[in-house]
């Protein structure tokens, strides 16, 4: 594949996965004001509602399972920095490449293959809430698949970047930023 369609392609699943995360990250609010409602239904009124809590927990599903792209393409997952925090921007594109292919692309194809069973068995049923409401639990567990997903397609287009940083073809990430120094 030439490198402008691979650029091409990187750049679709980076804007793609920007624009899940951002429209996704609206979740957050809508859960912190469902759970004070809640709450305040709850202990003030002692009202309870069912179908409320369990949009709490819907909300929650999306905003991590579905954001999880949009957190790799902003490297805000969790990483051990032993060998990553002071190495060159050629070294991290290395450690980058190898992750991708020996822990992050082995783990969503395991998702995927244990999670295409369980999501199965639920959609076949049209699984709803065990509390008897109208939410489709059948949906919820579909985002089991869409998790791997978003990772994965997010790996390619690290793998990718990675592959440019270490030949040379693109500069890493925040090289602009480390060009101009410290506080401009």
């Amino acid at each position: 594949m030439p490198v402008s369609a691979l650029k091409q392609l990187v750049r679709a699943i980076d804007a793609a996965n920007e624009h899940l995360g951002r429209v996704v990250s609206w979740f957050a609010l809508f859960l912190v004001l469902m759970q004070f409602a809640v709450v305040l239904l709850r202990y003030v009124f002692g009202l309870g509602f069912i179908p409320m809590q369990e949009s709490v927990l819907f909300m929650h599903s999306i905003l991590f399972l579905v954001g999880a792209g949009y957190t790799l393409l902003h490297d805000g997952h969790v990483r051990v920095d032993i060998f990553y925090g002071a190495a060159t921007p050629e070294r991290k594109a290395l450690i980058d490449f190898i992750g991708v292919l020996v822990f992050l692309w082995p783990l969503c194809a395991v998702m995927t293959w244990k999670g295409l069973t369980y999501v199965g068995a639920s959609v076949r049923v049209l699984e709803g809430s065990p509390e008897g409401t109208f939410m489709p639990f059948w949906l919820l567990k579909s985002l089991l698949l869409v998790f791997p997903f978003v990772l994965s397609l997010q790996g390619l287009s690290m793998l990718v970047h990675a592959l440019f940083v270490m030949r040379g073809l693109e500069r890493p990430a925040g090289a602009a930023a480390e060009d101009r120094g410290p506080g401009v």
